[in-house]
Formats: C-alpha cells, structure tokens, sequence
C-alpha cells in the first residue's frame, strides 16, 4: 500500500497499534546535504506493508504513538541511520526494538552481515538488486522501485522470529539487551561539535595546543554546515583544518597558504577562523585537549594483543560470534593499555563471554598453550 495523504497515514498507525511488530526502513539521500533527505518510510506489519511517501503527507508525527507502543516490537537492519533520521523526523526514538544485523552476528553470520545476504540466508530468497541506486526523491516511482522498497521490510518480521527463537533455545536473547537500548537513547544521535576534531583525518599530526585549535575550527565548521545544510566537506576539508592548524596562522594570508582554502572561505569566514584558531593557541595550557589516549604515544602493546586475539578467537569460534561483535581491536587495545571504563568488552555479556577472562590473562592468572594443536585455557593454581 502506497500512502501519499495524512488520513491514510493515520489510518495504518491505528492498525499497527494492534500489531505483534512494525518492521522499519527508510530511503534518503545525504550527499548534497548536512541532514539526510527523508524520501521514503517502509512499514510492515503481522499482515501488511505500506510505504510512507514523506513529500506528501502533512506530520509524519502521526508515527509517534506506534513507535513508542511497548507491546509492539520494532525491527531493523542496521538501523543507526534510520533511527537518527526518524528522530528528526518524528521527535522520538522507536522501542522496543530488534536489529536483525545485530542479532545476527550473536547467531554465526559474518559480522555486519547486508540485509540481501540475511534475506537469502534466513528465508532462502534472492532480492533483486535492479533498484539500489535509486534517486528515491524523484516522482513518480516505478512499481519495480517500490516492490524494492517493500523488500525492505517485507522479510524482517519472518527473520525476527526465526532469530528470537533460536536466540532464546541458546540463552542468548538478552544479551542484546544493552545494545537495543543503547540504540533507542537520544543522546546516541546528539551532535557535540565540540568533540567532532577528534574524528578528523590526521589529527594525531597536532600538538595539543594545535589540538586546541582544531577543536575550535571543527566545531566551527560543524554549525557551519548545519546552517547551510551541506556535508561539512564542502565547508572546509578534514585535511585543510588540520593543514591549518599545524600552520598556526595569525592573518587571512597565513590562512590562506592552506591550499584551496581561499576558494572555500569568505573573507568573512576566514576572519573568524583566523581569530578561532588564535584566541585557542594563545589559550593556557591546561584548557588544551588531551590526545587520544590510546595513541601512538602509549607503550607498544603488540605482543598482549597477539595473547588476547588469541583468546577472543577461542571463544568466538566456541560460541558461535563473530569476532568483531565480541571484541574490536580499539577496545583490545585499550584494555591491554590498562583502561577499564567506557569500553564494551568489559560490560554485558562479552564480559561474561570472554572479558573477564582477558584481565585474568593479563594479570598472569592464566596461560595459553597448545594441546594437539589446539588453543588450551591454564588456569594458575
């Protein structure tokens, strides 16, 4: 069902409100701008599937009251940036939920599995693919564009069920407790701008007190794109902050040494990221950022990863995870490096399942040996 007016819209939430689950996807485009551009909403219920058309319904506020029902199950695939675009959209986050890509990796399949391969492998299905790079802004669509846009949705109610039960025969259901919480928080999807250097390219080239100015440039050029509404790329590049910073300018001549900068930036604009950048270098020392602590700067922690991958290995291959669900290398590394808060490995069930065990390995409470070939687990009396 394709629904292009507000009562029709409101029509189908009642309906769902009565509904076990509402599967969700959305289709958008973000390449020319800093906000995704909601083009389409698929919906599908216990026994149908309607595809929202954002352009012409008047609120899609009207989607609020199912999405916040506890007694009716939302479902996702790789759900990050639909949940972000609908809380922009509608002003609340889904819950409960249930990510299918998520689950997935709890469940033996590859890690970040794409919602075509889950398809195909859970419902023996092959999707096609003809319409994947549609321009899902333009009008009308095609009935094979919009069969493909209910594909979307139309399997994840048969997958959520087949993924409940056998998550539940393994004792494993909720273990994705904290996950699915974690992903209906709004403050997962709050903009801080001032932590946004941190995720620039080349950024371990600053000093701290360049750091500093970075700080102030990025968060800068982050409200600057959100009041244009254009990828922030198109303001001034990663690269070109950092180029900047390390330069530490104290005129627009200085500044524009950068190379391109002067065809990005008014003299306007450029003025006041001059006097950003140095009102933060002339700033006392102790207001600097401090860099990443598990920089290159830290003690080389090569041969503990090598003991702890080891581990991880062993017991992702026993339980049937995928590595990189139980213990990514950023959170490894930190915990060779002594850090106990703020990581993942050390919360939940991959505590349980193995991070327990890897503070034992590296306090010397247990050892690794071969046995047959085989990974063995000594445990020291």
């Amino acid at each position: 069902m394709y629904i292009a007016d507000q009562e029709n819209l409101e029509a189908f939430v009642q309906r769902a409100m009565g509904s076990a689950v509402l599967a969700i996807d959305t289709e958008f485009l973000r390449e020319k701008t800093y906000y995704a551009k909601l083009c389409l909403i698929q919906l599908a219920t216990d026994d149908e599937t309607a595809i929202v058309d954002p352009f012409a319904v008047d609120d899609l506020r009207a989607l609020a009251p199912v999405l916040e029902n506890e007694g009716v199950m939302k479902l996702f695939h790789a759900g990050g940036q639909d949940l972000e675009i609908i809380l922009r959209e509608v002003g609340v986050l889904p819950r409960p939920l249930f990510d299918t890509q998520v689950a997935a990796a709890l469940l033996g399949h590859a890690q970040q599995i794409g919602y075509a391969a889950l398809v195909n492998a859970e419902c023996g299905v092959s999707l096609k693919k003809a319409d994947s790079f549609t321009d899902w802004s333009r009008r009308p669509l095609s009935g094979s564009q919009l069969e493909y846009a209910a594909d979307d949705v139309a399997y994840l109610p048969r997958i959520y069920e087949r993924m409940r039960a056998d998550l539940e025969r393994k004792g494993r259901l909720s273990w994705l407790d904290r996950d699915f919480a974690d992903m209906s928080d709004p403050a997962r999807y709050a903009v801080d701008e001032r932590s946004r250097y941190r995720r620039l390219r080349r950024v371990s080239q600053l000093s701290r007190r360049q750091l500093a100015a970075a700080r102030e440039v990025a968060a800068w050029r982050e409200l600057e794109a959100q009041r244009r509404d254009v990828p922030r790329k198109w303001v001034i590049t990663d690269e070109q902050v950092v180029e900047a910073c390390k330069r530490e300018p104290r005129s627009i001549d200085d500044l524009f040494m950068v190379r391109g900068l002067s065809d990005r930036l008014s003299t306007r604009d450029a003025r006041a990221v001059v006097a950003l950048i140095a009102s933060a270098l002339d700033s006392p020392p102790d207001t600097w950022p401090e860099p990443d602590r598990c920089g290159k700067n830290e003690p080389n922690v090569d041969a503990q990863l090598d003991l702890m991958m080891a581990l991880v290995r062993l017991r992702a291959r026993e339980s049937g995870v995928a590595f990189p669900t139980l213990a990514s290398h950023d959170d490894l590394t930190r915990v060779a490096r002594g850090y106990r808060e703020g990581v993942d490995l050390l919360r939940g069930w991959r505590r349980a399942l193995v991070g327990e065990e890897l503070l034992d390995l590296l306090e010397g409470r247990i050892l690794l040996g071969l046995d047959g070939g085989e990974l063995k687990v000594i445990r020291e009396r």
